[in-house]
């Protein structure tokens, strides 16, 4: 694995470790790209403040570290200024132009709530409601459709326990909206660590028969996360079983 563009900084509220550890990181494990991606502050109305991203107030701070970084490590890794983002369909130009005068390199979707976020649930909360994952299915979709996004992250976060053919059904609606746009999917080194719901081996098998394209992703929250041993084999296994084809960089 050469390249990850998928970490977070304490801005996020859930993240440890600085920027320079994450960094200083994965040059000892041999990166040559890496990108930062913080949870993208969101202009939500009202009083509501999301848990779990950075603050509108926290966005030039971050940029100016990732850049000051970027240039002071120039040669000995390539780093990449980058935010994920959920599609949220009210508030998603209005996060556009919050970012306006930004050099903000790429944007990953992960759809971590339904809806607005405020007015909607976490997409990894267990559910045999078919409502939620067509919910799911068609908000990820539409996000893609922007032309916004240079993959999806964990796009398996859907924790669906229904039937098999309704999962199947919703679920080749988005890959093959994944396949036309030419968004490759991730599979998330987080989930693998920790045992999550994802990555889930029914999705990844319905993408090797979409063809959907993938890309590896750390997902790393805290410094420990840039190299754990054992879990790149872990997802190369994954790939192979479903003949999935990893890209090892992407184009900014």
């Amino acid at each position: 694995m050469i390249a990850n563009y998928h970490s977070h900084t304490t801005r996020c509220h859930h993240a440890t470790g600085t920027q320079r550890e994450y960094i200083e990181r994965a040059i000892q494990a041999g990166f040559q790209i890496w990108g930062f991606s913080d949870h993208t502050p969101y202009p939500f109305p009202g009083e509501y403040v999301s848990t779990f991203r950075m603050l509108p107030a926290d966005l030039e701070s971050y940029v100016e570290e990732t850049l000051r970084l970027k240039v002071e490590y120039q040669g000995q890794i390539e780093i990449h200024l980058g935010l994920e983002a959920e599609y949220y369909p009210d508030l998603f130009e209005g996060l556009l132009r919050l970012c306006e005068g930004y050099p903000i390199e790429y944007m990953i979707l992960g759809q971590h709530a339904l809806k607005n976020e405020y007015d909607g649930l976490f997409s990894g909360r267990e559910t045999a409601e078919e409502a939620t994952l067509k919910l799911y299915c068609d908000q990820v979709s539409e996000g893609i459709a922007t032309g916004k996004f240079l993959y999806v992250a964990h796009p398996d976060l859907i924790n669906y326990v229904g039937p098999e053919a309704i999962y199947e059904k919703h679920i080749r609606r988005l890959l093959r909206a994944m396949k036309e746009h030419h968004v490759p999917g991730e599979i998330n080194f987080l989930g693998l660590m920790e045992g999550r719901n994802y990555p889930n081996p029914r999705f990844w098998k319905l993408a090797g028969e979409e063809g959907i394209d993938v890309i590896f992703g750390a997902d790393a929250h805290h410094t420990e996360h840039v190299f754990v041993p054992g879990v790149e084999e872990r997802a190369k296994r994954l790939a192979e079983e479903n003949h999935l084809h990893v890209l090892e960089k992407l184009p900014l």
